[in-house]
C-alpha cells in the first residue's frame, strides 16, 4: 500500500511563503506527482504537478510564477514552494501520485492520479 504523508502547512499573511513537503512510500520515478488543493466549498482543482522521470513540471495558470513544484528522488519526496501567497490559495492541499496504467486526464487531471495524502492546510490571511 502506497502512502503519502504531506507536512509544511500552516498560516501566513498575505504575501508570504510556505514550502509543502509530500513524502512517499516508494520510489518515485515512473509516474506522475502533483499537488492539489479544495477550498471549502469548492471543486478539488489541480495546482502543479511533475512527471518524475524527468520533472518536466505542469502549473495551473492561478499559481504560475508564484509556485515552484520540485522533487528529491532520493528521498523520495515531492516540494511545492508557494510564493506571493494570496488569500485566494488557502485551501486543503494533497498530494497525489500516478504509477499504475489507467485513465489520464493530464497532469492535473486529479481523476487519473491513484494514490493520495491526507492533506494539509494552508491559509493565508489578508
Amino acid at each position: 500500500q502506497v502512502q503519502l504523508v504531506e507536512s509544511g502547512g500552516g498560516s501566513v499573511q498575505a504575501g508570504g511563503s510556505l514550502t509543502l513537503s509530500c513524502a512517499a512510500s516508494r520510489d518515485t520515478y515512473g509516474g506522475y506527482m502533483g499537488w492539489f488543493r479544495q477550498a471549502p466549498g469548492m471543486e478539488r482543482e489541480g495546482v502543479a504537478a511533475i512527471r518524475t522521470n524527468d520533472g518536466s513540471p505542469h502549473y495551473a495558470d492561478s499559481v504560475k510564477g508564484r509556485f515552484t513544484i520540485s522533487q528529491d528522488r532520493n528521498k523520495n519526496t515531492l516540494y511545492l514552494q508557494m510564493n506571493s501567497l494570496k488569500p485566494e490559495d488557502t485551501a486543503m492541499y494533497y498530494c497525489a501520485a500516478r504509477w499504475d496504467p489507467g485513465p489520464w486526464y493530464g497532469p492535473l487531471g486529479q481523476l487519473g492520479y491513484q494514490y493520495w495524502g491526507q492533506g494539509t492546510q494552508v491559509t493565508v490571511s489578508s
